[in-house]
């Protein structure tokens, strides 16, 4: 069921609902209106003919003639007189007489002075009437026949005003409803027409204040979101072409350059070393590619535990030093902690030594003095770590891409990579809610500060 379909739906009932019980007080309030006014009206017509009967001194022939005369025409009033031994003193009609007066009934009367109550259909008061110091017991009944109507009549507008109402309303809101719905439906008609070789398409309505503007706006966000990762997705796999090619391309030449003719032992092992060495740079661009897409994860589906850095540290430098037996890596405290919480942050151990081994690498890869030294700082929110050292440094326009992934600057002549670490270490670092920053002068050196909140 659609939307618009619901909404009319709700409308209406929510309506009907109102209305039926809007209808139910005014039909409620009418009847008792009318049964109120014609117990009144009976207890003045008893009081009129026991005023006639006792006062007037009217024969009961003639009351009966006048009730007889009136019966033919209107609803008349039927009343009956009683002393309070139960003896009929006055009667309109005996022969018709609808109340049927008990002792116990007269009994009743007399206890409680007046009393009313329905004898089917029919209305029926009593009451306690006094006369020159004597109780008299009047009952009066009638049938209310243009009241009755008048409820009649009443029920039934209400019902086809109700009925008319419930069809215009529906009818209303089905319309109103279409013409509220509509930015959805064109919203729906847009979606449609874009795909992935048109996500520069945007939604129109998303600068209203609605609700429906304020979804086109997070739509046309998240389209904002897709483009540009979908733009990276190409440059990614593009770079990622370009870097997998050279050495693949190195590594064939070699190879078919190594069976042309007969070679030299010492020829064919320098083949193989050339070759052992443009596969380890494969097998590096590998691995790095495998953890940029791990660090690119969702949040959740990565695991994430209490870790402490120095741990890390002692772990990646083990790491950097095992492939590379050259390099110095130093690590300090600037100051002393008294418990672990204070140098240990939530995060993903394999992703914090894959960054942290990066870092490591880059201080001895371009570095005549491969020597590389941390310092561990902490504070009550943060960890701080600084990676520095003297190596060639990093001009500054160089310094605005260092993060761009599979950008490589000048120092690119001075070692062999694959640009893809530091872009790597920048995501891990972003995933684990932290900061990198980098400062660098050429001939001097560089300091990367990396900042990790505990939680």
């Amino acid at each position: 069921m659609k939307i618009r379909t619901k909404l009319s739906i709700l409308f209406t009932v929510l309506t009907a609902t109102i209305l039926s019980v809007f209808a139910a007080l005014v039909y409620y309030s009418a009847y008792q209106s009318r049964e109120n006014e014609f117990f009144r009206r009976l207890h003045q017509e008893t009081l009129t003919k026991a005023n006639l009967f006792f006062e007037a001194k009217v024969d009961a022939h003639t009351l009966q003639t006048i009730y007889k005369n009136n019966r033919e025409t209107i609803n008349e009033v039927q009343v009956a007189i009683y002393d309070t031994s139960f003896n009929l003193l006055y009667h309109d009609a005996a022969e018709i007489d609808e109340v049927k007066e008990t002792k116990q009934m007269i009994n009743r009367i007399r206890t409680r002075k007046y009393i009313r109550f329905y004898q089917d259909d029919w209305q029926v008061v009593g009451l306690l009437f006094s006369y020159e110091g004597k109780n008299y017991i009047l009952t009066a009944s009638a049938y209310d026949e243009y009241g009755y109507n008048k409820l009649r009549n009443l029920s039934k507008t209400i019902w086809l005003v109700f009925i008319c109402s419930i069809v215009l309303i529906y009818a209303a809101g089905r319309f109103f409803s279409r013409k509220a719905l509509l930015p959805v439906t064109e919203i729906v008609a847009n979606v449609k027409n874009i795909t992935a070789s048109n996500l520069d398409l945007r939604l129109g309505h998303a600068d209203g204040k609605d609700e429906l503007a304020e979804l086109a706006d997070t739509f046309n966000q998240m389209l904002d979101r897709l483009e540009n990762s979908f733009d990276a997705q190409k440059q990614f796999v593009s770079n990622i072409s370009h870097e997998v090619r050279t050495p693949l391309a190195v590594l064939i030449t070699e190879l078919e350059l190594s069976t042309y003719k007969e070679r030299s032992i010492a020829e064919y092992q320098k083949v193989i070393n050339n070759t052992l060495i443009d596969a380890h740079r494969l097998s590096k661009l590998s691995d790095s590619l495998l953890d940029f897409a791990k660090a690119s994860y969702d949040p959740q589906e990565i695991g994430f535990k209490e870790v402490r850095i120095d741990e890390v540290l002692l772990d990646a430098r083990q790491k950097v030093q095992k492939e590379n037996p050259k390099y110095l890596i130093d690590i300090r405290y600037e100051n002393e902690f008294e418990n672990d919480d204070e140098i240990s942050v939530v995060g993903n151990e394999y992703l914090l030594n894959v960054a942290f081994s990066n870092l490591l690498e880059n201080g001895g890869k371009f570095s005549n003095n491969p020597v590389t030294t941390v310092m561990i700082n902490f504070n009550l929110n943060n960890i701080i770590l600084m990676f520095s050292d003297n190596g060639i440094g990093i001009s500054d326009e160089d310094l605005k891409l260092i993060f761009t992934p599979f950008f490589r600057g000048n120092n690119k002549k001075f070692a062999q990579g694959n640009g893809v670490g530091l872009s790597l270490t920048q995501k891990i670092i972003s995933l684990h809610k932290g900061t990198i920053s980098v400062a660098s002068k050429i001939g001097e050196g560089t300091i990367f500060t990396v900042v990790l909140p505990h939680l």
